[in-house]
């Protein structure tokens, strides 16, 4: 066969008369491969010899098997294939079966004008070429289809970036039968030290020795594929693709081919590059998703850090004073918070209590508890402390510069008892007012507020107000409380016996305020439990919304 002869399409003619299978092929052999049969099974050998035809002319009235009954035979196997008929005599039926299957394109009866069979030809061949066309696009689009849906399978079961990349470069050398395939992140336009491989399970391990880094250099460099080609030690065919999003480039992917004659075709390379693109967003995203989880967890570490820091500075072991009981708990609402608590016992014999709230919560309000706690600590050391109003105005003067211009504010209320002649003198900056009873006073009563109070701390750069006194008495209770246990949201008790129209309770939650916290401690069990009375509080909320502090002060 010539090499002329290579590049025509293929015909085969059929028929069981030599003078009209000769007419047939010198009619056509200028313009087609002509393969000729002068019987149906001579057909079939050499259709399984040579592979589909083009067009198929086919005599009607043949020995052992009719013209229908071959084309028939061919339509599984060649659905493209364009079948003509020759028909010299009328059999209707046979025709009209034939046409409607779809096996016969046209039949023409003996004896046929040439010219006329010329021009049907050339409609079978165009026909025949539009089909191959429309066939290859379609199995083009099956396989882009099948390979995206495998990739984004793939990406859909990854657990994490690493394995993600691993899938990605295994779908891809699986789907195009690579002998080798590598994949290498990039960062800052660099490769990473990782490297996501695959490698053909039917190859052996030291045949898959290829170095692509000239081609992935070209890659950093152009940002486009690159290919290459190897004819010395057998054919071996290189393409370096690059994985990019949005012009950053996040990895290089690497094939290598061995054997084959021909370099990596541009149906290929497309749909590679198409891959590429869909692979970019999903490691684009999972890239900043593993960042912000990376992020995450080192924030949690350090708020941890920060929570154990925060906790370290609010006393663990609190005094023990003779002729009092001292109680005190604190929790944020996050890891870190603003609230925090003060008992100390002066070496002179006082004991000092506070109770401060930052505005805010997290990390900003912390940042401001512990400068507070710190310069508190500082002015309760001295030989001799100044009146608890003088120590906040202290605190103001080093504290408000700070406060004011972060817009932030802390309320505080500061006490001093002496134990000798159990004198409580105190001071408010804008805190809840703190709550004082009697043991044998009427549980009927509401206690005593102590309403001596000035404006919070960082709202003026000097703070003025007049400390408050009182003395206590043997079993007198002191109770200091933040606004987040008297603003925290308590199911409402005048709701419990009400019931709706399918007899079940509604779900009526109101804030706790000062007076309904009195209700609870009324109905206390005996001695006073902080943490018991916390739980009450709590056990109604799912999400505690603020940091809750509470600190009392019992006379023995």
């Amino acid at each position: 066969m010539t090499e002329t002869d290579a590049g025509k399409l293929k015909l085969m003619v059929v028929d069981d008369e030599p003078d009209n299978l000769d007419l047939l092929y010198r009619t056509f052999r200028r313009d087609f491969q002509v393969y000729r049969a002068s019987h149906a099974r001579d057909a079939i050998e050499i259709l399984d010899r040579e592979g589909e035809m083009a067009v198929i002319i086919s005599d009607q009235r043949m020995p052992e098997m009719n013209g229908t009954e071959f084309l028939s035979r061919t339509v599984d196997r060649f659905p493209d294939t364009i079948r003509i008929l020759l028909t010299g005599f009328t059999d209707v039926e046979d025709l009209v079966e034939a046409i409607n299957s779809g096996q016969v394109f046209k039949y023409i009866t003996k004896p046929w004008n040439p010219d006329r069979l010329k021009a049907i030809v050339g409609q079978a061949v165009d026909t025949y070429l539009v089909l191959k066309k429309r066939t290859a696009e379609l199995r083009r689009a099956l396989r882009r289809e099948s390979l995206f849906n495998a990739v984004t399978t793939a990406i859909r079961e990854s657990l994490d970036y690493s394995s993600m990349l691993q899938k990605i470069v295994a779908t891809i050398g699986q789907t195009f039968e690579a002998t080798c395939c590598l994949l290498k992140p990039v960062e800052s336009d660099r490769l990473t030290l990782d490297e996501f491989s695959y490698q053909n399970p039917k190859v052996p391990i030291n045949c898959c020795t290829f170095d692509p880094s000239l081609l992935i250099s070209k890659v950093l460099e152009t940002r486009q594929y690159q290919v290459s080609s190897d004819t010395q030690d057998g054919c071996c065919h290189q393409l370096v693709v690059p994985i990019s999003y949005q012009q950053q480039l996040l990895a290089v992917l690497a094939l290598y081919q061995q054997g084959g004659s021909s370099t990596w075709r541009d149906e290929d390379i497309q749909l590679i590059a198409g891959v590429a693109e869909q692979a970019a967003l999903a490691l684009s995203q999972a890239k900043l998703y593993q960042r912000l989880q990376e992020k995450q967890q080192q924030i949690s570490a350090e708020l941890e850090v920060a929570r154990q820091i925060q906790n370290n500075l609010l006393r663990q072991r609190l005094p023990e004073i003779k002729g009092a009981k001292i109680q005190a708990c604190c929790y944020p609402a996050r890891e870190v918070g603003g609230d925090f608590f003060e008992v100390f016992a002066h070496p002179k014999g006082d004991l000092w209590l506070a109770v401060g709230d930052v505005s805010g919560k997290g990390v900003p309000a912390a940042l401001f508890m512990s400068s507070a706690i710190s310069v508190l600590r500082r002015e309760l050391s001295v030989e001799l402390p100044p009146p608890p109003n003088v120590i906040i105005q202290n605190l103001n003067h080093a504290l408000s510069e700070d406060l004011i211009g972060n817009n932030c504010f802390i309320t505080l209320v500061l006490a001093c008892y002496t134990p000798t002649t159990r004198e409580l003198v105190y001071a408010n900056a804008g805190h809840i007012y703190p709550m004082h009873w009697t043991a044998s006073a009427n549980l009927a009563e509401n206690p005593n507020y102590l309403k001596v109070r000035s404006i919070p701390l960082g709202i003026l750069p000097k703070w003025q107000a007049q400390s408050g006194q009182l003395v206590l008495s043997a079993g007198d209770t002191l109770l200091l409380a933040s606004d987040g246990i008297t603003e925290a949201m308590v199911l409402n008790q005048t709701q419990l016996n009400k019931k709706t129209v399918d007899g079940t309770q509604p779900a009526s939650h109101s804030m706790l305020n000062q007076e309904g916290l009195w209700q609870l401690l009324k109905s206390e069990p005996k001695p006073l439990s902080l943490n018991h009375l916390l739980a009450r509080i709590q056990a109604d909320n799912n999400v505690q919304e603020d940091d809750q502090t509470i600190l009392s002060l019992e006379v023995m």
